[in-house]
């Protein structure tokens, strides 16, 4: 995986099954939803979809646009099986074994017959993604990939902004959407400390033109700490002082208690509790190495040592007190 935890995506369409789940909607298939959505796992490296083209050529105009390469693969009524789907397979397997830096797929299909590709690319130790339509989707291949997307979630859901007042440019509001939007895509990654480079990286993916020196900041420090005093998020800054954490930002900011991001820090041993260390002297050879250092041994270790009090000293001092009637005891 790249450095930072950011994938590296390839994806694979399998438009003739997409075609089953929405040739009776009313509403027309986008794939810039797709793919909007798509860039919060990660950079996508890789596109291509496979069809008979000439069925759907209202949509190689938007799947152009999109970069994708689209593979035409005719129709042939002599076989019962789609070829499409079997120049899919060996394309995704060919990748997984010659492309090591690539450690996501998704398939976008719904298909069953794709579910054993899904299970060879998780044995090789990739990351599998799936997305499809409802309508059209097996719930073998759903239940077989690490995560499923639904078509219908992809919703244009975006944080909305608070008012402001005319002296904030229109450049400015719309770096702080941008923003907000890719605060949104990384905690729905589930990450557990929001830092500053992760939110740039997302920005960049979503709009690759993206700029802050366009938005009239001189860094991107400068459009956390301005989004900051607007209220549109809290920063926190990191325990080496070289880098901002997002705490919370959007509707979490009307919460009363601070929004809980980061892991929680370890314990504090209190004085009271620090285990209680015993002394073992130095030997000879162990001083004159370092007469500094002192070898510490558990209580325990000490506890167990038996003592034995020198015996002369004591049979000498009950003779000379004149007792006659002593009696020893052994245990």
């Amino acid at each position: 995986m790249a450095q930072d935890g950011e994938r590296s995506l390839a994806v694979f369409v399998d438009f003739e099954n997409l075609a089953l789940g929405f040739q009776n909607r009313r509403e027309k298939f986008d794939i810039t939803r797709v793919f909007e959505r798509l860039v919060e796992k990660g950079k996508i490296v890789f596109k291509k979809a496979y069809a008979d083209w000439n069925r759907f050529s209202a949509y190689t105009a938007m799947l152009h646009e999109a970069a994708i390469e689209l593979t035409e693969i005719p129709r042939r009524n002599q076989t019962g099986k789609n070829s499409a789907d079997i120049r899919l397979c060996v394309d995704a397997m060919d990748m997984a074994y010659s492309k090591e830096h690539i450690d996501t797929f998704v398939v976008i299909s719904g298909d069953s017959d794709f579910s054993p590709l899904v299970s060879k690319l998780k044995e090789l130790g990739k990351h599998v993604i799936g997305l499809g339509m409802q309508e059209s989707t097996s719930e073998l291949l759903r239940d077989n990939c690490d995560e499923f997307i639904y078509y219908e979630d992809l919703e244009h859901k975006h944080v909305g902004l608070p008012e402001f007042d005319s002296s904030v440019p229109d450049s400015k509001r719309k770096a702080f959407k941008l923003l907000l939007d890719s605060l949104l895509a990384v905690r729905r990654e589930n990450k557990e400390i929001i830092w500053s480079s992760m939110v740039k990286d997302t920005m960049k993916r979503k709009k690759p033109s993206f700029n802050e020196t366009y938005h009239g900041y001189r860094t991107f420090s400068e459009l956390l700490e301005d989004a900051a005093k607007n209220g549109l998020l809290e920063l926190e800054m990191d325990s080496r002082g070289r880098s901002y954490i997002v705490t919370r930002f959007g509707a979490e900011m009307k919460m009363g208690k601070q929004f809980q991001s980061r892991k929680p820090s370890p314990a504090k041993i209190r004085p009271s509790q620090t285990p209680a260390i015993g002394l073992k002297p130095l030997t000879e050879h162990e001083t004159k190495n370092d007469t500094n250092d002192a070898i510490l041994v558990p209580v325990e270790e000490i506890r167990d040592t038996v003592i034995v009090p020198p015996v002369e000293p004591i049979l000498s001092a009950v003779i000379s007190s004149g007792e006659d009637d002593i009696l020893f005891s052994r245990r």
